[in-house]
C-alpha cells in the first residue's frame, strides 16, 4: 500500500484540537472515562451544534414572520437549506425533504415516487440495506402491486457486486435503492457505476441511496452519483436528534406529494420548520469546512467541504489501518489469537471507519460487556434484533460486535482498544 492507501494521519497537535470541539469525547458524567466507539449509531455531538441548537430554541417567534425576530429565525431556514443541499449533498436543483428522522425521509421519498410512477413492474432493493430504506421499498412494493427483488450480499467483502445488482434490474425496474455504505461491514458502494449501469437498462429508473452510514466518513455527490434521492441523520453526523435531511431530484419533487398547496413543489415541509435544526447543521457544516481551509485556500464552500471530507476519510482510513494491522508494541485485530474481523479486506479504499468483528468463545453481549468494563462503548449487531438480522444473516453471520470511532479518535484510543482486545481474548 502507498502511503494515502494505508491513510494519512493527522497531527497530534490537530488531531487533540479537533476532539476538543466535540462533548464528552474521554469521559461520560456519570459513567465517568470511556472510549465511545459507537459512533454508527450516534456519532459524538459537535459541542458548537449543540450549543447553538439551544441558543435559538430559545426564542418563541415562528420563523415564518416577515419581521423581528421571526424574520431572522427564517434566514436559518432559508441558508440551512440552501447549505444542505449545495454543501453536504452537492445538488445544483431538487429539493430538501426534512422530517423527524432520516428513516422516515426515505419512507416519504419512495413512497412518493412507487404511488405515483404508473409504468414499472418491479423495484430493487438489496440484503444490506437498513431496515428504513429496505422496508420502504418492500411496502411500497407491496401496496402497488409490484415485485421486490432482493440483491444478496458478497459474504466475502461484506459489500454488494456491481454485476450481480444488474441481474436484478430490468427496463420494467421503477425504482432502485442501493446504500452508500453499509452500516455492519463499512465497505462503499460505487452508487455513481450503480446509477450508471441501472440507466444504461432503463433510463427513466429512480435510484435511491441511503447516506446515512457514509455521511460523517466522505462526501455525498448526488450530482455525480446520478441519484434521485439520497438522506442523512444529523445525530449520526456530529449533529443533533430530531432531524433527518433528504434530497430529493427535481423530477421527484414534480411528482404529487405530501405539502401545503400554496407552496412552492420543491417545498415540502407541512408546518413551521424548525430554525435550530438548520442552525445545528450548518454548525457541522462550518466545522468540516474548517478542516477543509486547514489544508487548502479555497473561498468555495462545497471545494472546503469535499477537503475537509477528504482529509477525515484520510485520518480514518489511517486508524482503521492500524486498528487491522497494530503496531509493534500493539497487535492489531487481524494478529490477536482468537480475535475474528468479519467481512475484511485489504483494500481499504473501499472502508468507512466501522469494523464489524467477535472473539471466539465469548457471546456477543458479553463482550460488548467486557469492552464496557474496560472503559470502552461498543454495540452488539445481532440475528435476534429487526434492525440488524437480515442483514447480518446476508452476511453468513450469526452477529458481530460494531466497532466505530470518529476521525477525532488518535492513535493512542486505537492503541488502548487493541489492547483491551488482547486482554479479553486472553481470557477465553
Amino acid at each position: 500500500m502507498n502511503n494515502e492507501e494505508k491513510g494519512i494521519l493527522f497531527s497530534d497537535e490537530y488531531q487533540k484540537s479537533l476532539k476538543a470541539q466535540f462533548c464528552y469525547a474521554d469521559a461520560d458524567p456519570e459513567h465517568g472515562e470511556r472510549l465511545f466507539f459507537e459512533n454508527s449509531g450516534g456519532s459524538l455531538r459537535l459541542r458548537k451544534a449543540v450549543e447553538v441548537k439551544a441558543q435559538i430554541e430559545e426564542f418563541p417567534d415562528c420563523p415564518e414572520r416577515v419581521r423581528g425576530r421571526g424574520y431572522e429565525l427564517s434566514h436559518y431556514v432559508a441558508d440551512g437549506t440552501k447549505d444542505i443541499l449545495e454543501t453536504v449533498f452537492g445538488a445544483k436543483s431538487g429539493g430538501l425533504l426534512t422530517e423527524l428522522t432520516a428513516s422516515q425521509s426515505m419512507f416519504q421519498a419512495v413512497g412518493t415516487i412507487m404511488t405515483n410512477v404508473k409504468w414499472g413492474t418491479n423495484a430493487v432493493t438489496s440484503s444490506l440495506e437498513h431496515p428504513s430504506a429496505h422496508d420502504a421499498v418492500e411496502f411500497y412494493c407491496t401496496q402497488t402491486g409490484r415485485e421486490f427483488r432482493v440483491v444478496p450480499a458478497n459474504k466475502t467483502t461484506g459489500g454488494l457486486d456491481v454485476d450481480e445488482i444488474m441481474k436484478y434490474v430490468d427496463k420494467d425496474t421503477v425504482l432502485l435503492s442501493i446504500m452508500a455504505a453499509s452500516n455492519i461491514s463499512g465497505n462503499i458502494m460505487d452508487i455513481k457505476e450503480i446509477a450508471r449501469r441501472a440507466k444504461e437498462i432503463n433510463p427513466e429508473i429512480y435510484v435511491v441511496s441511503d447516506a446515512v452510514q457514509h455521511a460523517p466518513h466522505a462526501a455525498i455527490d448526488v450530482e455525480d452519483w446520478g441519484v434521485d434521492v439520497s438522506n442523512f441523520a444529523p445525530y449520526k453526523f456530529f449533529g443533533v436528534r430530531g432531524c433527518g435531511f433528504c434530497y430529493v431530484s427535481d423530477r421527484v419533487c414534480a411528482l404529487p406529494h405530501h405539502k401545503l398547496i400554496h407552496k412552492d413543489d420543491h417545498v415540502w415541509a407541512l408546518g413551521t420548520p424548525t430554525p435550530a435544526n438548520f442552525a445545528a447543521m450548518m454548525a457541522v457544516i462550518d466545522y468540516v469546512c474548517k478542516i477543509g481551509a486547514h489544508f487548502i485556500n479555497s473561498t468555495d464552500r462545497r471545494t472546503l467541504y469535499l477537503e475537509g471530507m477528504h482529509r477525515i476519510h484520510l485520518q480514518e482510513r489511517a486508524l482503521l489501518y492500524r486498528m487491522l494491522e497494530g503496531t509493534d508494541e500493539v497487535p492489531g485485530l487481524r494478529h490477536i489469537e482468537k480475535a475474528e474481523v468479519y467481512v475484511d479486506m485489504e483494500d481499504l479504499t473501499y472502508k468507512d471507519l466501522i469494523v464489524a468483528m467477535g472473539i471466539k468463545g465469548i457471546e456477543f453481549a458479553d463482550l460488548s460487556q467486557k469492552y464496557l468494563e474496560h472503559g470502552i462503548t461498543v454495540f452488539e449487531r445481532l440475528n435476534t434484533s429487526p434492525y440488524s438480522k437480515r442483514i447480518v444473516e446476508s452476511l453468513g453471520l450469526e452477529g458481530a460486535i460494531r466497532v466505530s470511532p470518529l476521525h477525532c479518535h488518535g492513535t493512542d484510543d486505537i492503541d488502548k482498544f487493541l489492547k483491551a482486545t488482547k486482554d479479553i481474548a486472553e481470557t477465553v
